[in-house]
């Protein structure tokens, strides 16, 4: 189409001019029409062959734009991934990771969920997302890839006028008769803290509930209450009116990754979690965790 005649064709394939004559009347018979109409001692294109040379330059435009989007979905420039993660982490670090990782990733899709460590497990099973992030207190059941990033230890939150508020750890005893905030009963951090308590047969106030660690520490600032509460949820606190103290006994879990343990995980998720240790690593160095 673009040289004109076959000698020039071939000169420029570095061929011989009867090899492209012979692919040339080969090509028509497989079509079944007509592709050039000599004119002058040269080959001019016929209706049919312009039309068919669109078709082919789209196709091949096709192919290069595939080959485009494979180089870039290997090099995690594209594709989406969905994160399942409890609310802590949601109300926290996860929204700086998210924002570096988009910087670094821009045209790939970032779906973040906000759920209860259930409803991630479940997700997780149901392969409905790509990566969680949770809790380990109450994981051990649930066929899940677990990948520990760092151990937590539990905070006693409370006021910073409370009489509590001295040097040293609160032993649970101590805040038998206490007004307490919590998360909802299907908590599993709730759910080891009243464990504990039932061991040293006490039966706690708990004056209010609330979704969210960010809600629960609202409300020892407004000093509703005391709470136990995650380390991370330092992060959410005004240190000018709460105070947190370590108890005795500790109350441990680990931060994990969760995957589904059926299949490896795509680059993109490889890719955000690597992101996501850098931020690990930062509560490790500020000692929120260990």
């Amino acid at each position: 189409m673009r040289q004109g005649g076959t000698q020039a064709a071939a000169n420029a394939m570095g061929v011989g001019q009867p090899l492209v004559s012979k692919l040339l009347t080969s090509l028509e018979k497989q079509l079944g029409f007509k592709l050039f109409e000599r004119k002058r001692n040269q080959l001019a294109p016929t209706a049919e062959a312009l039309l068919f040379h669109e078709s082919v330059a789209r196709l091949l435009d096709g192919y290069r734009d595939l080959g485009r989007e494979a180089d870039a979905i290997a090099n995690t420039q594209r594709g989406n991934i969905v994160i399942a993660a409890q609310p802590i982490f949601c109300d926290t670090f996860l929204i700086g990771a998210i924002a570096r990782f988009k910087k670094a990733h821009p045209d790939v899709t970032v779906r973040l969920l906000d759920v209860g460590l259930g409803e991630l497990l479940r997700m997780i099973s149901e392969r409905s997302c790509d990566i969680g992030l949770g809790i380990t207190l109450e994981a051990e059941s649930y066929g899940a890839n677990v990948k520990p990033l760092g151990r937590c230890e539990a905070l006693c939150a409370l006021p910073i006028e409370h009489p509590l508020n001295k040097p040293g750890a609160i032993p649970l005893p101590r805040i038998r008769h206490e007004a307490f905030v919590e998360l909802p009963p299907a908590s599993p951090l709730r759910t080891r803290v009243d464990y504990l308590m039932q061991t040293i047969n006490v039966e706690r106030n708990i004056t209010a509930e609330m979704r969210t660690l960010h809600g629960v520490c609202s409300l020892v600032a407004e000093g509703t209450g005391i709470a136990i509460i995650d380390p991370i949820a330092e992060l959410l606190i005004d240190h000018r009116r709460v105070a947190t103290k370590p108890l005795i006994p500790t109350i441990e879990w680990e931060i994990a990754l969760f995957a589904p343990d059926d299949r490896p995980p795509s680059n993109t998720a490889q890719a955000f979690s690597e992101t996501l240790q850098q931020d690990i690593d930062m509560l490790k160095r500020n000692g929120m965790i260990s």
